[in-house]
């Protein structure tokens, strides 16, 4: 048979601050990777840029095509108020799409910890809530949470609050079946039929279901936000 199966986060280094410890895990590893990798990858497209060419081609071409396509997504779903909103979306794109994608090259994706998910809900949260007040005042928030009828105020209210709870569980649970997946099938087999196979896992619980998940979190972070916004 194969190796343990394990898809658990790990601690690896232990640090103490001011009485309390925490610790360097799996997904601080694997995070830093990502970022590390988008930094580059940013810096790179920055350098090509400030020489772009009239007719782009490699890394100018790559990097105009995604920009042009993600402010076309994002112009269809918000309309006039896309370009405040743009930049928003292509950026938690890029990081979420990286994360997903991040079980190909070995890493346990961060996206498979509900603490990295939760946090990305909680961004979009924040910023579906501070459009809600500064287009209705406080006044007009408070009374939008009762309608139709006042008495599905507190329906209302947490229905504000599932927003990030549905955004954040349904990422990090389909990434995390696909870990667990990927763990249990190297894991459980044994070493000869676990060549060449993984290839098409990879592709399609890796790749194809890390796509289709963020431009999923991306699309709904886009709708409630719009619903926010005036008409």
């Amino acid at each position: 048979m194969g190796n343990e199966v394990d898809f658990m986060i790990h601690g690896y280094l232990e640090l103490s601050f001011f009485g309390t410890t925490v610790y360097i895990t799996t997904t601080h590893v694997c995070m830093f990777i990502v970022c590390a990798f988008l930094v580059i990858i940013g810096l790179v497209v920055n350098r090509k840029m400030k020489h772009a060419r009239e007719v782009p081609e490699g890394i100018q071409n790559l990097a105009e095509y995604y920009v042009q396509t993600l402010d076309g997504i994002v112009k269809g779903n918000m309309f006039r108020h896309w370009r405040k909103y743009a930049n928003y979306i292509l950026t938690i794109f890029m990081f979420i799409l990286v994360a997903n994608i991040s079980g190909i090259f070995g890493l346990r994706p961060p996206t498979a910890d509900y603490c990295t998910t939760l946090t990305l809900a909680l961004i979009t949260f924040v910023v579906i809530q501070f459009n809600a007040f500064r287009t209705n005042g406080v006044g007009g928030y408070l009374k939008s949470l009762t309608q139709p009828l006042p008495l599905l105020f507190p329906i209302n209210v947490i229905g504000e609050f599932a927003t990030p709870v549905s955004l954040s569980l349904r990422l990090f649970g389909n990434i995390m079946g696909g870990t667990v997946m990927m763990a249990l099938f190297y894991g459980l087999l044994p070493k000869l039929v676990t060549i060449g196979i993984p290839v098409f896992l990879h592709a399609y619980l890796d790749l194809f279901a890390g796509a289709i998940q963020t431009y999923v979190f991306c699309m709904l972070s886009m709708v409630f936000i719009n619903d926010k916004l005036p008409e």
